[in-house]
Parts: C-alpha cells; sequence; structure tokens
C-alpha cells in the first residue's frame, strides 16, 4: 500500500465481498449476500450495519477505525481469506468500495450492492437521476452545493447528520434561494421512513433521522447568489480590496490556461483567489493551489473560495519563490502577482510538468520587461489586452482605459 495502487494477490481470485446494505437490514439481502456474511472469516462495517447483519455473522465483527486508513489496512492484511465489507446502498457511489479499490485490485472484489440513498430519493421523487444534480455533503464542506444552485436546477444532497438538512436550509435561504422547495427523505427503505416538504425559508422539521438525503428544487429571489456558468465572473462577486485579475482579463487568461479535468494549478500572487477558483469551477475534479504572501489576502482567498463553493482550494501563506517548496508538482501555472520578483519565474518553470501551461500577466514595466527575456528565450504567445470602460465624463460619457495587460503563455516542452 506504501504508492496507493492496488495490490494483487498471485491468482486474483476474489477473497473479499463487499455488500450494500438498506435501511430493511437483512430482508433486502439476497440468499448469496447472506451466505457470503455467514462464511466470512471477518466482517467490517460500521455500528449500524454489524448490528443489522449479527444475526448471520459467525466469524469476527470489526467496526470501522478512526482514521479510516487504519480500517483499510486491516482489511487489506486479511487478503486470501474470506473477508466482508458492509456498506451504505452503492458502496461505488460515494461509498466504500471506492475507497478499498484504490488498494485492492477489482478482480479480487465481489460486490453485491443495494440501491444508493440517491436512488431511493429519485424513486420516490420521480425525477430522473440522470437529469439532476447529485452531491455528498457527508462528513464535507455544505459550500460545495452552491454550484448546483442554478435557477430550475434539482439537486440531491447527502447530508451528515440530523443537523444537515437546516444547515442546507439555512445556506439557501442566506443566498437567496429561500423559497426554494427543500424535500427532506428520511431513513429511506425502512419502518422510519419519512418525507417532508418546506420551503428552505420556512424550514421548521425537528427530530430528523440521521440517516438523511435532502431534494432541492431550485428558485433563485431577486439578489440570489446565482453563479454564472460562463468565465470571466463578475468582479463584485468577489470579496477583494482591488488585488484582483478583472473579469475580462481573467477570461482571456482561463482560456490560456485551457483548464483539462483534474488537472492542478499554482496561482502565484493570487490576490483574491478569483483565478483559482474559478479554475476550479471548471470541473468537481480540479485542483489549486493559491500562493499568497499576505496573510490578510490569504484569508479571504479562502472566504472567496467558500462562498463560491470551491472549499477545497489549498491556500499557502508565504511569498514565492520560497512558498513553492515541497508543492506538488503542477500542470498550469498562472503568475499575476510578484512574478517580476528573482527566482518566481525560474521556480515555476522548473516544477511545471512537461506539457504543462504556464501563463503570466503584467501590468508593470518592470515584469513585462520579465516576459519579453523569456518570450526572445522560450518562445511561447505574447498578446497585450486593451480594455476600457464607458463611463461619466461631466454631463457626457466616454471611454477610460484601464492599464493595459500583457500576457505571456508558454507550453513546457
Amino acid at each position: 500500500m506504501s504508492d496507493g495502487r492496488p495490490l494483487s494477490s498471485s491468482n486474483n481470485a476474489p477473497w473479499l465481498t463487499i455488500i450494500g446494505l438498506g435501511e430493511d437490514g437483512l430482508a433486502g439481502l439476497g440468499d448469496e449476500a447472506k451466505r457470503c456474511i455467514g462464511a466470512a472469516a471477518v466482517v467490517f462495517g460500521g455500528a449500524r450495519h454489524l448490528e443489522l447483519a449479527g444475526p448471520l455473522i459467525a466469524g469476527e465483527s470489526h467496526a470501522w477505525m478512526s482514521p479510516f486508513e487504519r480500517s483499510v489496512e486491516a482489511v487489506v492484511a486479511l487478503r486470501g481469506m474470506p473477508v466482508v465489507v458492509l456498506a451504505s446502498g452503492d458502496p461505488f457511489f460515494f461509498g466504500v468500495g471506492v475507497t478499498l479499490a484504490r488498494h485492492i485490485d477489482p478482480s479480487e472484489m465481489r460486490v453485491l450492492p443495494a440501491p444508493s440513498s440517491f436512488s431511493l430519493a429519485a424513486s420516490r421523487l420521480g425525477w430522473a437521476l440522470q437529469d439532476i444534480a447529485t452531491v455528498s455533503l457527508h462528513g464535507r464542506p455544505i459550500d460545495l452545493i452552491r454550484p448546483h444552485l442554478q435557477p430550475g436546477n434539482r439537486v440531491l444532497a447527502l447530508t451528515s447528520d440530523e443537523k444537515g438538512p437546516e444547515t442546507l436550509a439555512a445556506l439557501l435561504a442566506g443566498c437567496g434561494f429561500g423559497q426554494s422547495k427543500l424535500t427532506v427523505l428520511e431513513a429511506l427503505g425502512g419502518v422510519h421512513e419519512r418525507v417532508t416538504v418546506q420551503s428552505a425559508s420556512d424550514f421548521s422539521l425537528s427530530a430528523i433521522n440521521p440517516l438523511n438525503i435532502c431534494a432541492v428544487e431550485v428558485t433563485a429571489g431577486e439578489a440570489a447568489r446565482v453563479l454564472p456558468l460562463a468565465k470571466g465572473l463578475d468582479d463584485g462577486l468577489f470579496e477583494h480590496d482591488g488585488q484582483i485579475t478583472k473579469r475580462e482579463i481573467r477570461a482571456l487568461t482561463l482560456s490560456a490556461l485551457a483548464p483539462r479535468r483534474g488537472e492542478l494549478l499554482w496561482d502565484i500572487g493570487a490576490g483574491s483567489g478569483s483565478i483559482g477558483i474559478e479554475w476550479m469551477l471548471c470541473d468537481p475534479a480540479m485542483k489549486a493551489i493559491a500562493v499568497e504572501g499576505s496573510a490578510e489576502r490569504a484569508g479571504r482567498i479562502r472566504r472567496n473560495a467558500a462562498a463560491f463553493g470551491v472549499p477545497g482550494l489549498t491556500v499557502v501563506e508565504g511569498v514565492a519563490p520560497a512558498a513553492l517548496a515541497g508543492l506538488p508538482k503542477p500542470d498550469a501555472v498562472f503568475i499575476g502577482g510578484g512574478g517580476s520578483e528573482d527566482g518566481v519565474m525560474d521556480a515555476a518553470i522548473a516544477a511545471l510538468r512537461r506539457g504543462g501551461r504556464l501563463v503570466a500577466n503584467a501590468v508593470t514595466t518592470q515584469m513585462e520587461a520579465v516576459l519579453l527575456d523569456h518570450h526572445a528565450r522560450l518562445g511561447g504567445s505574447l498578446i497585450r489586452i486593451d480594455i476600457a470602460r464607458a463611463s461619466p465624463v461631466g454631463a457626457m460619457t466616454g471611454w477610460r482605459p484601464a492599464m493595459p495587460v500583457t500576457q505571456w503563455s508558454w507550453v513546457k516542452p
């Protein structure tokens, strides 16, 4: 397990059975699942799962340990023995199967899934799963739902506990979606199943079952914080002190950075974090590290990341190039501030993966000189961006030019 890749046994014979359980417990299991539980030398699962399957367990039973990695190691250590892992619903939909598959070859597993909470919720509501957004907020920041708050959208959100629906209702009401219909579906498939519908702003449900999933039919009020799907979001959506890549320049910069699914961006001299945030909004698999020397601005970046629903943005407080040491290799680098400092550009170029993209913007003559020098030596693309905005001139209107931006884009050979 040292390199995080699945390990294979000599014959790859299935020894691990992952069984999905519903709220109906043993009643919902097929004969093969019951036989596997009874024949297992060791059964792993949550306390609730072990209690549900208790009448069938003849071997040892082990509840999940904290941190969870300890239990993964314990499962792998039993390779070759008949082992059962009990999971909720579909083990490969935000489930334990995903984690185990990082360490155990799929050919060594037998998986017997049950319907997921998402499938059960969709069936109760008559929603087509392929047409809605699904998000797990179980043990994850609730802000992850924000990018899905588009007018008319339908969202299924799995929560962590009995407090989840109320917290979600408060978030919806707080950012202008209070009239959204919020359906709380509790203990689906069991004897305690309950489905309740309220508006987010009038939410008053109490004594909620910890096992719940929320369905949101998004309705946006006049002042709702709707995040446009295009790149170059309005500057006013960001908290900033003026140190922000303006929306038009940001749209061109994101285009030059050419995000691809699952890639990592370094945003050096991040300011408000706008570039890294929009990078991460491209796809849930995107990753970004914002490097910022000002503690005040670093705090602002974290608040912006939460407000845009990308709380996974990593913020590194420190001045480049020293702050870059030890960071994972990037697939793309943006330098928007501090790039004229000695060693920053060279450190970024050295760290960039082959085929990675570097984009640097300059508004000062010093930084422009750095870009011109690198373009002369390394090639790439060099453009100059001039933006003018209409503004009042006395009783009339005229064009007020913004500071021109020189942009160098380069792909590492």
